[in-house]
Order: C-alpha cells, then structure tokens, then sequence
C-alpha cells in the first residue's frame, strides 16, 4: 500500500522558542520524519509559531507536541498568545471528555510543561538558584516504573536537563483531585540542601510532559557544550570533572540517545496505534 492511501496521521508541533535559534524544533523534526519512515506512515506535521506569531492550531489534528522555550513560564499569564494556547488545551480536553472514539494525544516539553503545572497547580514554579544544563540522572517514581512510554529506558535514565526554571513542592491533594500521576523527579544531592525538581507527569491517558528534553539528540548538545560561554556555566555549576562527565555520557548509546529513541516514539506508538483502533 502506497503512503498516500494509508490512513493520515496529522500531527500539530507547537514552537514556544519565541524565535530563539534552538536544537529542540529540529529534535523534534528529526524523531517525526525517521518515526514516519520506520514505521511506513502517511504522517505529516505542521509548524505553529505560538508565542512569536501567536499562531495556535485547531483541534483537527491527532497529535500535539509542544516544545520547550526560553523565559519565565510565569510572565506570560494573561498574555494573548498564552490564552489562545491554553484554550486550545482546554478544547483538546473536552473532546477528550466526550464520547468520541479518536482521542487526541499531547506531549509537553519542559517551558509547556511549566506552562500545564502552572494551569493545573501542580507545584510551586521558581527559578533555579544556578541554570541546570546537561546530560543529567532522572529518577522514576513508583508511578513512573509502571508508565508505558518509559518502557526500554534504565532507572534512572539519562535526559538532556536545560532550564532556567522549575516545578518542585508537588501539590500531592491536586495530583490525587485531578488523577495525575507524577511519574519522575530530579537527581538526588544529598550535599545539596534543595528540593528536587518534577521531571515527569501523566496529565491524562492522553497527556504527558517531561522538564527535560526527550527530543534532544548528543550531536547537538555536544555542540552546545563545546561553546565557550555554555562551558563556563556548566563548569561554574557542576566543576570541570562533571563537565568531562557529560561529553563522555554522550558518547554512550545507553544515555540520551536511548532516551531520544524511546520516550516520544512511544508516545507517537500509543497515538497512532489508539487512531488505527478506530
């Protein structure tokens, strides 16, 4: 059977960058053309410039991801763009609650996943005494070792950890209320004296977000790190052995690239296999 006459798979991506040069949109590009060759699909996807071009998609797509983004995920409450997005989640939502068969699916990546905590009060938002960057330790939970899109990967897995800002103090009676499951937390420091970030959260059988970036590939990050001024930041947080570290952890196939090929392609494989049902 020839692509065109298979069944459409049409999939919004959501660009939060606000125009900022990034690895994240082509990570994201990358893992969507390499899923549809693997797997033989009629998949195309579509760009949207949410917070630049205040461009939002309707809900006539299957699958929604929505990237990762620089900034306070706190200022923009109130903001044009902002309404448009979370009313395009709430839309997504209702038809969730109907009693529609086909289902739409939604990932969340890091600056959206602060954006939903922050819709769902889910934890506290602050920002990080010092940037997290880096090929950094996640650690499941109880929930999270049952999760299906983390089957394949090792406890703790190993994701690229890149953010200004963080969710932490998980609200436990929200999580309960609202049947989220919080499915992942940060690297344990027990010199450190500070609360571990949220990493991973099940909003839904139908929505997912990670804080880290699972779309995050070594060849960029390698290129990131060597950067003088990135060098200088993670060495200033993390020392230089640390530093070392993590160029020799995107050498390994087991890390970051492992976390690449399986959290979103098990996403993607739970949303197409939940459309083909139909």
């Amino acid at each position: 059977m020839a692509q065109s006459d298979k069944q459409p798979v049409k999939v919004a991506v959501l660009d939060l960058y606000n125009g900022i040069e990034n690895e994240g949109m082509r990570g994201i590009r990358e893992i969507l053309e390499r899923y549809k060759i693997k797997n033989n699909l009629n998949l195309t996807y579509e760009i949207f410039d949410v917070r630049k071009k205040v461009e939002v998609p309707g809900t006539d797509f299957d699958i929604y991801i929505s990237s990762g983004g620089p900034g306070d995920p706190l200022e923009s409450e109130g903001s044009e763009w902002e309404k448009k997005y979370f009313k395009l989640v709430d839309g997504l939502e209702d038809h969730n609650l109907s009693n529609t068969p086909q289902k739409k699916h939604a990932f969340f990546i890091c600056h959206s996943f602060q954006l939903m905590c922050r819709k769902y009060a889910l934890g506290a938002i602050n920002m990080r005494k010092s940037p997290s960057f880096g090929v950094l330790p996640v650690h499941e939970t109880s929930a999270g070792r049952n999760e299906p899109l983390f089957n394949g990967l090792s406890d703790p897995f190993y994701a690229v950890d890149s953010r200004f800002w963080q969710v932490i103090h998980p609200n436990e009676k929200r999580f309960i209320d609202l049947g989220m499951q919080l499915l992942a937390i940060e690297k344990e420091r027990p010199h450190v004296d500070l609360p571990r970030a949220i990493m991973a959260v099940r909003f839904s059988d139908y929505f997912f977000s990670t804080q880290f970036h699972p779309e995050a590939d070594a060849i960029g990050i390698r290129s990131l790190l060597l950067k003088e001024d990135k060098k200088k930041e993670v060495v200033g947080e993390h020392g230089l052995d640390k530093y070392s570290e993590m160029l020799e952890r995107l050498e390994d196939p087991d890390k970051i690239t492992q976390t690449q090929n399986t959290i979103i392609p098990n996403f993607l494989d739970q949303a197409v296999l939940s459309l083909q049902e139909i």
